[in-house]
């Protein structure tokens, strides 16, 4: 799929969340429902919606009460950042609606937060190329890290945590 097919399949505040959960655990239409308070209907058609577009995929099938439940996983996160891997790849088709739903889905978790390890930053600054590339490297680690270290929801010892990071550079003032 393109940049473009995931941005639009992922520009949806529920589809956020449901990659979310799919990254500390593999789960069906009908866990995830329930997970998040959405119906089973709800939630497999955005499940088919980000499979289809390869961000998530099934991982397992199961037996349930005389049928098949397809357990889904979304993977890629985890996987080790590569900063030049989309260089020059910019799609402003779907953006906007991407960020819409970042907005959205910010704004619902902020509503949530605790006291705690935090850290809110924003910034649009001149700084070195090369500055740029190792700040966006370890971004980029960070959030290959906090992925790779999710757990299924309400596991012991863990804790819900929100990051949320959009770092691009801007075209030069006129």
């Amino acid at each position: 799929m393109s940049r473009i097919d995931e941005l639009r399949a992922t520009a949806h505040p529920l589809r956020l969340r449901l990659l979310s959960l799919l990254t500390g655990a593999a789960m069906s239409a009908a866990e995830a429902g329930r997970e998040l308070g959405v119906s089973q209907a709800s939630a497999s058609y955005h499940l088919r919606v980000l499979e289809r577009a390869g961000v998530i995929r099934v991982v397992e099938v199961v037996r349930v009460r005389g049928g098949e439940a397809k357990r889904y996983r979304h993977e890629s996160s985890s996987q080790r950042y590569d900063p030049d891997a989309h260089l020059g790849e910019r799609s402003p088709e779907g953006e906007e609606e991407y960020i819409e739903a970042l907005v959205d889905e910010l704004r619902r978790r902020a509503r949530a937060r605790i006291d705690g390890p935090a850290l809110t930053t924003d910034a649009e600054l001149w700084v070195d190329p090369h500055v740029w590339s190792r700040i966006v490297r370890h971004v980029g680690e960070a959030s290959a890290l906090l992925h790779a270290a999710a757990q299924p929801p309400r596991s012991p010892g863990t804790r819900p945590v929100s990051m949320t990071a959009a770092l691009f550079p801007v075209r030069r003032p006129r």
